[in-house]
């Protein structure tokens, strides 16, 4: 379909269908104090972006998505949001300059090459990012198993390597197509390093063979794809009226399918839904097949799911001028959705319910 220009309308916020119990851990105010503490001794980030990462209560989310955590080891993933949040803001979001996709290229190459080699020597040109997540490896290593940190380091080179495609979409003059945003907001949302951390979080090892299972591997891949929706849904006012960004699953459907920005929204919504419908399935159908171990890491993935709305909710990052207040929660799905789901998700549909 011919190319529109960006709009930057204004939406109310939806409100949230998600019938997961959310916990939060005691600690979340002792992990939010230590992580801003130790990232201004990474001086990762200027007294503005700091203060913004001070409201976004970082440790309330730690604590809200892994409730269940070990105190010590969600310290260091405290630690670890409040990174990989000053790199979202500092070379992403909010500078257009910076959020250059070729620069990006070179500093997530940078920070793979020493998560990949965390024991060769500094590079002069060793950036403060690279440093700090070196760092971060080090405290994670003694937590986690060989197979753990594997999957945590890939699901590091998701994220980052996804950093440069996400730049490239915020500087187009039109949107993507909704195939190629689901495939990458699904990845650079973060959630592939976050979800691998669960099982040593939380103190428990699921074999490989469990991980590698379709219907596991889409339960978590479901989980990236609810919680970068419901970021969209619930940030889009915020990234509109402070920098104008329009990246968003709902600017991406008005494109996609013509449609007036209410409707998209109340489009997102809808498939948005579907997903979480899909993802309580699949959850009762694989818990019972599922050794201990196993059914820890599926609770642990509605439990993300759930904490992350929760702290979305409170969170001043997101709320500077009232945009949260009043009903934040919906007790039953929307349906109807315009659309068959997008091919790169539809597998979740086809045939996993055995898996």
């Amino acid at each position: 379909m011919p190319s529109a220009p960006r709009a930057r309308q204004q939406l109310s916020r939806p409100t949230f269908y998600c019938p997961i119990p959310s916990r939060t851990h005691p600690q979340c105010a002792a992990f939010d104090a230590s992580a801003m503490e130790w990232l201004q001794q990474q001086q990762l980030a200027d007294p503005e972006l700091l203060r913004w990462l001070t409201q976004a209560d970082l440790g309330e989310l730690t604590g809200r998505t892994m409730p269940y955590g070990d105190t010590e080891a969600l310290h260091v993933v405290a630690r670890l949001h409040a990174v990989l949040f000053a790199l979202d803001d500092g070379l992403c979001d909010e500078d257009e300059e910076a959020a250059d996709p070729a620069r990006l290229t070179r500093e997530t190459g940078r920070i793979l090459a020493a998560l990949d080699a965390p024991h060769a020597a500094w590079r002069e040109d060793a950036s403060a990012y690279a440093r700090a997540l070196r760092e971060i490896r080090e405290q994670l290593a003694t937590r986690m198993t060989g197979s753990q940190m594997r999957r945590w380091i890939e699901g590091m080179r998701t994220y980052l390597t996804s950093l440069p495609w996400e730049a490239e979409c915020r500087r187009g003059a039109t949107l993507p197509c909704l195939a190629d945003y689901l495939a990458m907001w699904m990845r650079a949302i973060g959630m592939a390093p976050s979800t691998a951390l669960l099982p040593a979080v939380g103190g428990y090892v699921v074999p490989d063979d469990d991980l590698d299972r379709s219907g596991v591997q889409a339960l978590t891949e479901m989980t990236h794809v609810l919680v970068a929706l419901d970021n969209d849904l619930y940030s889009r006012h915020k990234e509109v009226s402070r920098v104008g960004d329009t990246l968003n699953i709902v600017d991406v459907l008005a494109r996609e399918y013509g449609l007036g920005l209410a409707e998209a929204q109340h489009e997102a919504v809808r498939q948005r839904d579907a997903v979480m419908v899909q993802f309580l399935r699949l959850q009762e159908t694989v818990e019972p097949q599922a050794g201990p171990e196993l059914r820890c890491y599926v609770r642990d993935l509605g439990a993300f799911v759930s904490g992350h709305l929760e702290w979305a909710r409170n969170s001043p990052r997101y709320d500077r001028d009232g945009h949260h207040r009043g009903d934040w929660w919906r007790p039953h799905p929307a349906v109807g959705s315009r659309a068959a789901p997008e091919v790169s998700i539809a597998g979740w549909w086809q045939g996993l319910a055995a898996a």
